[in-house]
């Protein structure tokens, strides 16, 4: 079983992430059903479009945010090793950036309701929106994923759950919980992203975050744990 299949389980219609950007003042929140949506869109593109199979590496280098939540869920339950450097069959940046060790190129345009680039892509990349949207909502493994994959930073499928697990019950964090996180991404995903969705809880990530609206945020939002 993938990462993804163990970190979505929840019921389809409970919030999983809500992403809140505090410099351009917008707020997105997406089920279990639509970051699933997401994802599995993400896996279909990955493998049917830039032929990622089990164990190439993906490197991720986007902000905390909701469409790299996408891109984390898509490459692992496709059996993809999700990486930060190095050599990559696939990179994931922001608008602007390059990825000079990766085969293909692939920007996010971080939009906060999923728009895509709309032509704005630099020559030689992919409109990561534009592109993986047009797949299915639905991923049918091809292959199944053991528990002994490499699937973040060198650390197998059942590594990473064991310790995002017992991270979580050091946190306090249980299925009933609901997190605030200002954590970026991708150097603290482990705490900021996996370990909140291992524990079944729904994330409330806050991006350039402003201290006056975090109060704001956590009494709007009713959480009961933060993250910082």
């Amino acid at each position: 079983m993938s990462l993804t299949d163990r970190l979505l389980g929840g019921a389809p219609a409970q919030p999983l992430i809500t992403h809140y950007d505090d410099a351009e003042d917008t707020r997105v929140e997406l089920s279990v059903a639509t970051m699933r949506n997401w994802a599995a869109k993400t896996a279909n593109w990955l493998v049917d479009e830039l032929d990622v199979e089990p164990g190439d590496r993906v490197a991720v280098l986007l902000p905390a945010h909701w469409q790299t939540a996408a891109v984390f869920l898509g490459a692992w339950w496709c059996g993809a090793e999700v990486v930060t450097t190095g050599e990559a069959k696939v990179a994931f940046v922001p608008p602007g950036a390059t990825a000079p060790t990766a085969a293909v190129t692939a920007v996010a345009s971080l939009d906060p309701m999923g728009r895509d680039l709309r032509g704005n892509v630099q020559d030689g990349a992919l409109d990561y929106i534009g592109d993986a949207r047009l797949f299915g909502d639905d991923y049918l493994a091809r292959t199944p994923v053991p528990g002994d994959t490499p699937c973040f930073l060198g650390e197998t499928v059942d590594e990473i759950m064991v310790k995002a697990l017992a991270h979580a019950e050091h946190l306090g964090i249980t299925s009933s919980s609901r997190v605030m996180s200002t954590l970026d991404w991708p150097a603290s995903a482990m705490e900021g992203l996996v370990t909140v969705l291992a524990a079944g809880a729904s994330l409330v990530q806050v991006t350039n975050a402003d201290a006056e609206k975090l109060r704001k945020h956590a009494e709007t939002e009713r959480t009961t744990i933060v993250l910082s």
